[in-house]
């Protein structure tokens, strides 16, 4: 079995997802969609971004490997009645059924950046779009003092080694890497923008009730407490990561959750 298909389908993103939604449409606000624009948005989820870009009129395909949020994809789509929005699964690293220069817009947010084979990801990022098209890219960034950048850290502390060979996603937050791999892929590196944004998650529920949410939902995280517990450490994690919660919620209200993370916005003109 794919590795990367096990960890996305372990738990159930969807969780995650609803205090993403927000967010997820004010960044689609900023990427100037259009009425059929042809969208590709790659490592989609349940349609965090994929939903917004086809409420503002293009047409959309997300693409994800879990085959559990593809569904969940499909069923927000049809319950907002969006005939020009549809998921179906796929590997970012190998976009086999979608031909050469066929999107407008390539979107991947916290999605194509957890793939294998980040040089192929590129490849193929670049291949499905068309000249003058676009790829936008949302990375988290390795070492950033925000939640998820922690999350991450964390986690990989109480988890055992990687594989030989495991490339690390957290390299797409690193602007050398990505211009190595879009150049690599053909891109002109005067081609390659790149800025700091943040995503804030907002939940009506406690920051120790959203971290339960990673806890027994977030394929990395669920990863972190099997190892934990079977060190005798599940405890100590627990205890890391609720301090990391608690400290970056920015609500007023305890029994509800406001925290924004810092990524690295990457824009790609084909």
């Amino acid at each position: 079995m794919n590795a990367n298909k096990l960890l996305w389908e372990k738990g159930d993103f969807t969780r995650i997802a609803e205090s993403m939604r927000e967010s997820g449409a004010t960044l689609v606000a900023k990427l100037d969609i259009t009425k059929n624009l042809n969208v590709l948005d790659l490592g989609c989820g349940d349609g965090t971004t994929a939903i917004p870009e086809a409420k503002l009129g293009a047409n959309v395909l997300g693409v994800d490997i879990a085959s559990n949020l593809v569904a969940a994809g499909n069923i927000r789509a049809n319950a907002e009645g969006l005939t020009n929005c549809t998921f179906q699964e796929g590997d970012a690293t190998d976009l086999n059924g979608q031909k050469d220069e066929s999107f407008d817009l390539v979107v991947s947010i916290f999605g194509a950046m957890f793939a294998p084979k980040p040089f192929d990801v590129a490849k193929e990022m670049v291949r499905v779009t068309k000249p003058g098209g676009r790829i936008v890219m949302g990375n988290w960034i390795p070492g950033d003092p925000t939640l998820v950048a922690q999350i991450l850290k964390i986690s990989s502390s109480y988890t055992p080694p990687p594989p030989e060979g495991f490339i690390s996603p957290m390299l797409w937050g690193i602007e050398e890497n990505v211009t190595q791999r879009f150049v690599d892929a053909g891109v002109p590196k005067e081609n390659i923008a790149f800025a700091r944004d943040t995503f804030t998650f907002k939940a009506p529920y406690s920051p120790t009730e959203f971290l339960n949410n990673f806890k027994n939902y977030y394929g990395p995280t669920m990863n972190a407490f099997e190892a934990a517990e079977k060190n005798g450490k599940a405890l100590d994690l627990q205890n890391e990561l609720e301090t990391l919660f608690i400290s970056q919620n920015k609500s007023l209200d305890k029994n509800t959750t406001d925290i924004t993370a810092t990524f690295l916005r990457v824009d790609v003109s084909i």
